[in-house]
């Protein structure tokens, strides 16, 4: 049986909680989105944009551990702790690893858990045509709980449940509707995340340095014109002194002698432009009438393609 990978069921954003008996609530968990496909034989792990994974976490290959099925595929998030909390930064350690001797090393350094929300096959059929509520029954009979694997919790009062995460500097929460059918490369309204902080997929234009060392990233994305506009500089976060080393080298390969930014940034003087290549993912409270971001944090470098770092992000947000 070839279980071909499919786009999984999105979110929009909101800013208010929905209204009704038929709503639950869940935790948005800082980490990546990943289906895992196993026809019988073999395991796959795939993202939400369907690049395979399966190298970077070998400890949920061996689905028949924690999964009572035949065939099956799951939806879920994948999380690493920075202490007591889920952190993207530290997820993204394992996940852009390929040397199989690096995998295993962090795997013991960085363990991972995979928290399930959903089923869209089971045993030889399509359930995604089944209602939200029937499909997490179905999870709770072919799931078997491990350290590193668990069901995501459902709770009925969101406004308690966005508070405790505000409380905590968590991402925010997701609203269900129990009576939704799982849409695959789709999304609408009976799915809402509803966010502590604002994030989004950044291209870096410029960097500042700090006695040779980059300590400030310029950042843009591009508008559906493909004009990059600048957004904000951003020099705090998760990013470690190493990290810091690191881009100081990658943008020696990539500098050049005018910016690439549509409008003017702030504070050019001691700028270094750089040819948009290098992508982060950044959270921000809120934008600013200047159209630059309120409060930037870096979370992690990533690799994503530019093309997908537009103004589109925005929407909903």
């Amino acid at each position: 049986m070839d279980l071909k990978p499919v786009y999984p069921f999105e979110p929009i954003s909101t800013t208010t909680p929905p209204t009704g008996d038929n709503w639950v609530s869940q935790i948005k968990w800082d980490g990546v989105r990943v289906l895992l496909y196993n026809d019988g034989n073999a395991t796959k792990l795939i993202n939400r944009r369907l690049n395979e994974r399966t190298l970077q976490y070998p400890e949920l290959l061996d689905a028949r551990s924690f999964c009572k099925a035949d065939s099956v595929i799951l939806d879920g998030e994948i999380i690493a702790f920075d202490q007591s909390k889920p952190s993207f930064y530290e997820v993204m350690k394992r996940d852009s690893l390929k040397q199989s001797q690096k995998i295993k090393q962090t795997s013991v350094q960085i363990p991972v858990t995979y928290m399930i929300f959903d089923v869209l096959f089971y045993n030889g059929d399509w359930v995604t045509d089944r209602s939200l509520q029937d499909r997490q029954a179905l999870l709770d009979q072919i799931i078997i709980p491990q350290n590193n694997v668990q069901i995501v919790q459902n709770f009925v009062d969101g406004e308690a449940l966005f508070e405790l995460m505000k409380q905590n500097h968590m991402e925010g929460i997701v609203y269900k509707d129990l009576g939704s059918t799982y849409r695959i490369d789709g999304k609408d309204g009976r799915w809402r995340k509803l966010k502590v902080m604002k994030d989004l997929y950044a291209v870096v234009g410029g960097v500042t340095l700090n006695h040779s060392i980059v300590n400030s990233l310029m950042l843009g994305i591009y508008t559906n014109d493909r004009e990059l506009i600048y957004i904000g500089h951003a020099g705090t976060g998760k990013l470690s002194q190493r990290d810091w080393a690191k881009m100081t080298e990658e943008i020696k390969g990539i500098q050049t002698d005018q910016s690439p930014f549509h409008n003017e940034p702030e504070r050019t003087k001691d700028a270094i432009w750089v040819k948009p290549e290098l992508t982060v993912k950044v959270e921000y409270f809120e934008f600013t009438s200047k159209g630059t971001m309120r409060h930037p944090s870096i979370q992690a470098v990533v690799k994503r393609d530019v093309n997908e770092c537009t103004v589109d992000q925005l929407k909903g947000q």
